[in-house]
C-alpha cells in the first residue's frame, strides 16, 4: 500500500460522534469513507468531530444537503464563529485569504456577477473545437511511439490546464509553479505554514499578472477583471487564485478517476464503446457516481434550524458530504452501482443553491470531449499496473488519483 494509500488517521474526541475527515477501510476506493456513508443509511444528520475537537453536524443524504445548501440561513461566510474547517491549513487560507465562495450575498454574487457570461452554455459550448484540438494535440504527443503513459501528467492534467490557462489569459509556461502550489493548497496534510507559503507565493504571481495585464490587456477573463476596475488588487489575487486551482484541478482528477471507473466496469464502458451517443449522460452519471468532493462542503447555521428530524443551533457548523448525497437510493436507485444509462440529472456534485460550482459547463465539456476522445481514440485501454497499487488521492481535499499508469 503506498502512502497515498494509507487510510488518514483520527483522533475521536469524543465517542459518540465521527471523526472527520473519516479513515478509508479496506473496500471501494471509489465509494465515500464507510463511517460516512454507514451515517447516511443509520443517521442522516449525525454529529461528528473535526481535527481540532470542535463539533459540527453531518448531513448526508440528497434531500437534506439540498435543504441546507439551499437555503441561505446557513451560511457559507467562513468568517462567522462556528464555520467548520477540515484542517488548520484550511482555516488560515480561508480568514486570511477569502474568496468570493466563502462568502454570503450580497458580497457573494456581485463578484460572481462579473464572471458569471465567462461560464454561460453557450459561450463554453463556443470552445469545443478548440478543446477538442487541445485533447488531439496531447493524444498525439501521449502515443507519438509509445504504448504505456501516466494519463494524468500527460492527458487528465494538461487537459484543463491549458484550456483554464487560454481561458483566464494565464501563461501556461508557468504551469508547473502553479500546479505545485495548488496540491500544498489541496493538500489535507500540508502544515499552516505550507499553507501559507504556497498562498503567498500564487498571490504573489497573481498580482505581478494583473499589472501586466494592466500594461498590456487580452481577452482573457483575467484581464477584463483587471480592466473593470471593480476590484482591489487583493481581491484580483484571490479571485484569481481560485479560478486557476479549481479550473484544473478538480476536472483533472474527475478525468482520470472517471477513466479508471470506466475500466474497472467493463460493462459499462463496452456499452459507450458501441453507443457514443451515451457519452455527454455519462458525464453526469460519471459525476454523481464519483464525486470527488470527499470532505464535505461547509456552512454555518444562522438561527436555530431543523434539517432530517434533527434541530441545528445557531452558530452550529455543517458538513454536507455531496458524496452521500450522490448515492441516496431515493433518489438513485443501486446507487452504489455505475449505470451510463442513468438519469442523474439531480445529483449535486456541484453543489446547490446560489453557491453551486459556476464553471460547471466547462467541466461538463472537457469532461465529455475527454472521455469521447479517449475512447475513440484508444479502443485497447487498460490499466498497466494492478488496480490495488494505483494511488488513491485520500489526502487531498479533492479526490482522484496521484498518477494512473495505462497501456494500448
Amino acid at each position: 500500500m503506498t502512502t497515498a494509500q494509507r487510510p488518514q488517521e483520527a483522533t475521536v474526541a469524543h465517542p459518540d460522534s465521527l471523526a472527520i475527515p473519516a479513515a478509508r477501510a479496506a473496500g471501494c476506493p471509489f465509494d465515500p469513507a464507510p463511517g460516512v456513508d454507514r451515517a447516511r443509511r443509520e443517521e442522516p444528520v449525525t454529529r461528528a468531530t473535526l481535527w481540532d475537537d470542535s463539533p459540527v453536524w453531518l448531513v448526508t443524504r440528497h434531500e437534506d444537503v439540498r435543504t441546507v445548501l439551499g437555503d441561505p440561513r446557513f451560511s457559507a461566510d467562513a468568517t462567522r464563529p462556528g464555520f467548520p474547517f477540515l484542517t488548520a491549513g484550511v482555516r488560515e487560507l480561508a480568514i486570511k485569504s477569502p474568496s468570493f465562495i466563502r462568502q454570503d450575498d450580497p458580497e457573494h454574487a456581485r463578484v460572481r456577477r462579473m464572471l458569471t457570461a465567462d461560464f454561460m452554455v453557450k459561450k463554453v459550448a463556443a470552445m469545443r473545437p478548440e478543446v477538442q484540438r487541445i485533447a488531439d494535440d496531447l493524444l498525439d504527443a501521449m502515443t507519438d511511439g509509445k504504448n504505456s503513459a501516466d494519463l494524468v501528467t500527460e492527458f487528465a492534467l494538461p487537459l484543463p490546464s491549458l484550456v483554464i490557462c487560454l481561458l483566464l489569459g494565464v501563461p501556461y509556461d508557468d504551469h508547473a509553479f502553479f500546479q505545485e502550489h495548488s496540491q500544498t493548497l489541496l493538500s489535507l496534510r500540508s502544515s499552516t505554514e505550507e499553507i501559507r507559503h504556497s498562498s503567498d507565493e500564487l498571490l504573489a504571481f497573481m498580482t505581478r499578472l494583473a499589472e501586466t495585464k494592466r500594461q498590456q490587456p487580452d481577452d482573457g477573463i483575467f484581464s477584463r477583471l483587471v480592466a473593470r476596475g471593480e476590484l482591489g488588487d487583493a481581491e484580483i489575487a484571490s479571485l484569481g487564485r481560485l479560478l486557476l486551482i479549481a479550473g484544473h484541478e478538480t476536472t483533472a482528477n474527475m478525468t482520470s478517476l472517471s477513466t479508471l471507473a470506466l475500466l474497472r466496469n467493463p460493462d459499462q464502458l463496452a456499452r459507450l464503446r458501441k453507443d457514443p451517443s451515451l457519452v455527454k449522460g455519462a458525464v453526469e452519471e460519471l459525476l454523481r457516481y464519483l464525486t470527488i468532493v470527499h470532505i464535505g462542503v461547509p456552512r454555518v447555521a444562522t438561527e436555530d434550524m431543523t434539517v432530517g428530524g434533527r434541530t441545528i443551533p445557531a452558530g452550529e457548523g455543517v458538513l454536507c458530504t455531496i458524496n452521500t448525497a450522490n448515492r441516496d437510493e431515493d433518489v438513485f436507485p443501486a446507487g452504489d452501482t455505475l449505470d451510463v444509462g442513468r438519469d442523474a440529472r439531480r445529483h449535486v456534485a456541484f453543489g446547490y443553491g446560489v453557491h453551486q460550482c459556476l464553471g460547471q459547463p466547462l467541466a461538463r465539456l472537457e469532461l465529455e470531449i475527454a472521455i469521447e476522445t479517449l475512447l475513440r481514440r484508444l479502443p485497447d485501454l487498460r490499466l498497466d499496473v494492478p488496480f490495488e497499487e494505483i494511488p488513491f488521492r485520500h489526502d487531498m481535499g479533492i479526490y482522484g488519483v496521484h498518477a494512473l499508469p495505462v497501456a494500448w
